[in-house]
């Protein structure tokens, strides 16, 4: 089996004296991991950090054993964000997210678009929060759980959506929601359109909302717990004061 492929380093490991197991998000073939030679080699390391973007050439001789790869750095990639803490917390915690959340060798281009706009985004600090929630509601989507806010659960009304559902990921309308409101997750209105002007709070909301569902519907099932990687970048957003 062989293929070659736009990808994304989603996490890389020493393997042996000088090789790395490398997990890749693959534009046409999802998520494979790999082994490269040379990997640990302080030549290649840069090009294995998390959110790397490489071409990949793999090859294994049976499609269900553990391939080789080969390969070729295909842009900046966490180097242009190399004076930004808080963006390279971003790009790790979404390849965290994407590694824990994706099935292996199963092919997913629409996972592969979100983190590569995520990726574009992340050099404007004052939108790529919002990004990051926006490309984990876009993975839910591509997995098959996607959140429906296109009405209110209850009524069916399209005005006002300020709530979700924790049990079922539907919108839910003020009026319908308020004797409830309490026992239901924060809607921003960012996640209802793309002009919608973020608000303080918006972001919180907007990870907290899409934290519960990746747990609910993805990480529990797998018996695993959100990754700490996107633990640790809502702390870190929240003492950057940007939540």
């Amino acid at each position: 089996m062989e293929f070659e492929d736009a990808a994304f380093v989603l996490t890389a490991r020493a393997h042996g004296e000088s090789g790395a197991i490398v997990e890749l998000l693959t534009e046409r073939h999802g998520k494979y991991a790999a082994h490269v030679a040379g990997g640990g080699s302080r030549k290649m390391k840069p090009f294995l950090q998390a959110g790397a973007p490489v071409t990949a050439r793999y090859r294994a001789r049976v499609a269900d054993q553990l391939g080789s790869a080969s390969l070729e750095p295909a842009g900046e990639g966490p180097a242009a964000l190399f004076d930004d803490k808080l963006a390279l917390a971003g790009l790790s915690a979404a390849a965290a997210v994407a590694a824990g959340a994706l099935p292996e060798r199963e092919p997913h281009p629409g996972a592969y678009l979100a983190f590569e706009a995520l990726s574009r985004a992340l050099v404007h600090p004052e939108i790529w929060p919002a990004v990051f929630v926006r490309f984990e509601a876009g993975l839910l989507e591509e997995l098959g759980f996607g959140l429906d806010f296109s009405k209110c659960a209850a009524t069916g009304a399209t005005d006002d959506l300020v709530w979700v559902s924790p049990r079922t990921g539907r919108a839910v309308s003020r009026a319908a929601g308020e004797p409830y409101r309490d026992r239901l997750l924060t809607l921003p209105p960012f996640l209802l359109s793309a002009q919608a002007r973020l608000e303080a709070g918006d972001v919180k909301a907007g990870l907290d909302l899409t934290a519960h569902f990746l747990e609910a519907f993805i990480f529990s099932p797998l018996n695993r717990p959100l990754p700490p990687a996107r633990l640790w970048l809502v702390d870190r957003l929240e003492e950057a004061g940007r939540l």
